[in-house]
């Protein structure tokens, strides 16, 4: 997720102090959100290859559902960041993300229904 570790000297309020056998030994400092999210897409583009614009329409689709599991939509414009890297626009990222949720509303209907009641 892009986190440096820094001497336990340098460490500021927001970074993590690692021990070992009761002595701080390092300081993890992690990334602001907007950061984090720089490095999620990264990864995805590196998994896939290829830059996320050059993808096709399912393969959007289905980053938009991985980067919403891993809260990318939490951060301060994180649906301009994500449609930017995809080659879309915003509209586009809203409507990935409303199909995601009708696709998930459907499976639980159809689990539902196939349940054999009581």
């Amino acid at each position: 997720m892009g986190g440096r570790m820094v001497p336990v000297g340098e460490a500021g309020p927001d970074d993590v102090v690692l021990a070992w056998e009761g002595a701080d030994v390092v300081a993890v400092r992690l990334p602001r959100l907007a950061e984090s999210l720089d490095h999620l897409l990264a990864a995805l583009e590196r998994g896939h290859g290829r830059p996320l614009a050059e993808l096709d329409r399912k393969t959007k689709q289905s980053v938009v559902r991985s980067l919403e599991a891993r809260g990318a939509f939490v951060v301060r414009h994180g649906v301009e960041t994500v449609a930017t890297a995809l080659g879309v626009s915003r509209f586009t990222v809203y409507n990935y993300l409303n199909y995601a949720d009708e696709q998930r509303a459907r499976a639980r209907e159809h689990g539902a229904a196939d349940d054999p009641a009581p």
